[in-house]
């Protein structure tokens, strides 16, 4: 099943299912006005919701309209708790190399994850709006699940049957800001802009074979200004999302709607590029003793896709331009 949520007057605008094709929607909120109320019943929505998701792939649902990304919200446009992970270790050991920073104890045992602003997600096709340049503006891309209510103390394997919907997403990262808030120990806040999400959440039966151990086996197709970045592949994250989730359970429960991401998806193989230019930056750095390639200017366009075997979109993904704020 495949879910969006297009804008509206609502700050939550209004949920819509999508056909695995990603061309026609259909409004279902007689079932659920949005994708948090959504989350919140969801044992109680998603048979009606999939019953009318059968009929929308085979043309049988009144009401069927065209589905336009650039109309759509994130698919939770807001949420009560964020936390992004850092679940690729070669991405983390590579800018500790890189940098000369001191290594992180039990990091192969112990998950890392950050708490992140939630109030102010971004659509696939809206703009970055960002006040300076020489901030070092950065895209990241990944992989996210969105969970219905967790209990405290669940394990790794119980967490499994949580994760309801995955999606994939832009973590827009400053860099020049980032140094001196992870030095203070009390995490990342002006070095974390709003994140963008691609159009459309999905079911991990979606991804079919590509879906297991709480992981999305698929490449992460980059391009900035109209060039390859980079295609590194999903299924190398350290932690799966289900360990992810246990992790941050530990001692307390997780609402209804808690997003969790995997952090920049980084493979040991470099000759598959990155999903962030501080990764490449790090590479030039050990390989030449300086970075090479600076990071967004205003006006930069940023692409991030991924397929699934047949070569068709999965999440819809994101094309985004960096512009200049105003207030």
């Amino acid at each position: 099943m495949k879910l969006a949520t297009l804008k509206s007057a609502d700050r939550d605008g209004r949920l819509v299912l999508v056909s695995r094709d990603l061309r026609q929607a259909l409004e279902v909120g007689h079932i659920a006005a949005t994708l948090q109320q959504a989350i919140d019943r969801w044992t109680e929505v998603e048979p009606p919701l999939q019953s009318l998701y059968r009929d929308l792939n085979e043309g049988r649902a009144p009401g069927a309209f065209i589905f336009d990304p650039a109309k759509a919200a994130a698919p939770l446009p807001r949420t009560y708790q964020w936390l992004d992970g850092s679940s690729f270790i070669s991405h983390g050991q590579l800018m500790q190399k890189a940098f000369h920073l001191d290594p992180i104890e039990d990091v192969e045992s112990i998950a890392l994850i950050y708490q992140g602003a939630g109030d102010d997600f971004l659509g696939s096709r809206d703009d970055i709006p960002l006040p300076c340049e020489q901030h070092g503006i950065d895209f990241e891309g990944e992989f996210a699940v969105l969970v219905d209510e967790v209990l405290m103390g669940c394990s790794a394997e119980a967490a499994m049957v949580h994760i309801k919907l995955i999606l994939q997403l832009n973590d827009v990262s400053l860099r020049a800001l980032a140094p001196r808030e992870m030095k203070t120990g009390f995490g990342f806040l002006q070095a974390k802009p709003s994140s963008s999400f691609a159009a459309v959440a999905i079911t991990p039966d979606e991804l079919g074979d590509a879906w297991h151990e709480g992981r999305v086996h698929l490449p992460l197709q980059v391009e900035w200004n109209g060039e390859w970045f980079g295609n590194p592949h999903g299924g190398a994250m350290h932690f799966g999302f289900h360990q992810l989730i246990a992790h941050a359970a530990l001692t307390r429960r997780l609402g209804a709607g808690t997003l969790v991401g995997s952090g920049t998806v980084s493979n040991v193989d470099r000759r598959v590029g990155s999903a962030c230019i501080a990764e490449r930056r790090a590479i030039e750095t050990i390989e030449y003793g300086a970075p090479r390639t600076g990071f967004m200017r205003f006006g930069d366009r940023v692409r991030m896709e991924v397929l699934d075997s047949e070569g068709q979109s999965l999440f819809g993904g994101i094309d985004q331009r960096v512009v200049v704020a105003t207030c």
